[in-house]
């Protein structure tokens, strides 16, 4: 049946329960994994890197930074279990769109996560070598250099600046590590996270502990940014914090994607959802409460390994500094080669859909893993992670998260219109259809709107590179093609 271009870019795919097999997924997760698994998503991530960034925006009030982020967050997950309940997939918010607000908006969202994920594990890599430095220092007394841990294209007072000679080859070591890994079919099982997760929370309860020693409340005078050179001065400051730190939140969706997989989901997914928040939350909450007051707000810009310098100048010890990079180093790598993955299995899912070339849907005999993909997406997160300041990440990742976030909350009244209510037993958003995505949408645009023009400017010619993508190759090769 030929389709009109309005029918094609509305079409959506089907799924269901049964639709990938006759029984489906062994339902076999119970709420402690599943929370683990929302934790160790997310804590390891921003939360050793983004208060450099973070505090010279907001100063102390970065706080409530932390607080708008886990809200927005919040409202989001909720929409998350109730698409998780009625579109039981594997694609996360990408399968979640294309049953619902049709392909092109799939496409779009699709794009925002290959955003998220690519320059997440970029992100997350540089902040490693950070770390793996200040590790080496203090345990062995060398350095790397200084030509071989920064990158060439970096922030300056004057705008974009270029030290040509440089890369920094830790965080491409790094991928190329995580790379030989996952072509050989390596993968996490829930134990092994729930044990890294621990080692993660240690590592954050020993930093607040000893940081909390040396706390001066004089460091939280004054409350707010009082400089507005940038444009960061009051609240505007804060939101613009809420941004940067809103990296640090990325993870708890993988939630509400495990539902297919989890006892009694109707329950155990939002349960799920709502404590890994709160957990999630109070840590951030007291690590950025210990840090702020164990250290002057205007110390925290351009301080690399920023946790570990912290306790290294209140203690006057290195071993404690030695203690939490070690601990960053581990939980980090964990961390990047699981976002790495997500952004393979992302390309795969598209691929499989027709939307993008078959390279990356293709998979090896032996190991059965996509080795084209997963060479290629690291190729392009190495490269990225080597050359490019992070400065130019953080807001970008969640520019691309903080959209997807919007696709999912419109999906939310959209699935519910076209379902109505004789959909069985599950979690649905409380007070109807419309209050908390509504609220999900006000509070992710709130937090966009304050993000740098340089973030707008990128993201917009990211997304014309995807919607000529979809024109070009994805509307003509879609497998949706010619179905009604």
């Amino acid at each position: 049946m030929n389709q009109s271009l309005g029918q094609k870019l509305l079409r959506t795919k089907r799924v269901d329960r049964t639709a990938d097999g006759a029984g489906g997924l062994a339902q076999t997760m119970g709420l402690f994994p599943l929370t683990m698994i929302g934790v160790g998503a997310t804590i390891g991530t921003g939360i050793f890197f983004t208060m450099v960034e973070a505090v010279p925006k907001a100063g102390p009030s970065v706080i409530l930074s932390f607080l708008i982020a886990a809200i927005t967050a919040g409202l989001t997950a909720l929409c998350y279990a109730e698409l998780a309940f009625r579109i039981p997939a594997s694609g996360s918010s990408y399968s979640f769109a294309y049953a619902s607000v049709g392909e092109f908006a799939a496409f779009i969202m699709a794009a925002c996560l290959l955003l998220e994920y690519g320059l997440a594990a970029s992100a997350t890599a540089i902040g490693w070598s950070s770390y793996l430095n200040n590790f080496l220092d203090n345990a062995f007394g060398w350095q790397i250099p200084e030509m071989l841990r920064t990158p060439m294209i970096v922030s300056g007072p004057n705008g974009v600046e270029f030290n040509v000679g440089h890369i920094n080859l830790p965080p491409i070591l790094l991928v190329i590590m995580c790379g030989i890994m996952l072509v050989r079919g390596t993968r996490e099982s829930a134990t092994t996270n729930a044990v890294m997760v621990l080692i993660k929370l240690a590592i954050l309860v020993f930093f607040v502990v000893i940081a909390f020693s040396g706390f001066d409340s004089a460091n939280f005078t004054p409350f707010f940014n009082t400089d507005n050179s940038k444009g960061f001065a009051g609240m505007a400051g804060v939101t613009a914090a809420a941004g940067t730190v809103f990296f640090s939140f990325i993870g708890l969706d993988t939630v509400a994607t495990a539902g297919e997989e989890v006892k009694d989901p109707s329950r155990t997914v939002p349960m799920g959802i709502l404590l890994a928040l709160g957990i999630v939350t109070v840590f951030y909450l007291l690590v950025a409460l210990a840090a702020v007051g164990a250290q002057p707000a205007h110390m925290f810009a351009h301080q690399e390994a920023g946790l570990a310098v912290i306790l290294q100048n209140v203690t006057g010890q290195s071993w404690p500094a030695l203690v939490l990079s070690a601990g960053a180093v581990i939980s980090v790598f964990s961390v990047t080669l699981v976002t790495i993955y997500g952004q393979t299995r992302i390309l795969y899912a598209i691929s499989r859909d027709g939307l993008i070339p078959k390279t990356f849907q293709k998979l090896s005999v032996r190991t059965a893993a996509p080795v084209s993909n997963t060479i290629i997406v690291c190729i392009v997160v190495g490269l990225v992670a080597g050359l490019v300041d992070s400065t130019f990440l953080w807001d970008m990742v969640s520019m691309g998260t903080l959209t997807a976030f919007i696709v999912v909350s419109i999906a939310v009244p959209v699935m519910r219109k076209r379902a109505g209510e004789n959909t069985g037993k599950g979690f649905r958003v409380p007070f109807g259809p419309y209050l908390i995505p509504g609220m999900s949408i006000f509070a992710c645009l709130y937090i966009i709107k304050d993000l740098s023009k340089t973030t707008f400017t990128t993201f917009a010619i990211w997304m014309a590179v995807a919607v000529l993508t979809y024109f070009a190759y994805g509307i003509r090769n879609s497998k949706l093609n010619g179905k009604g």
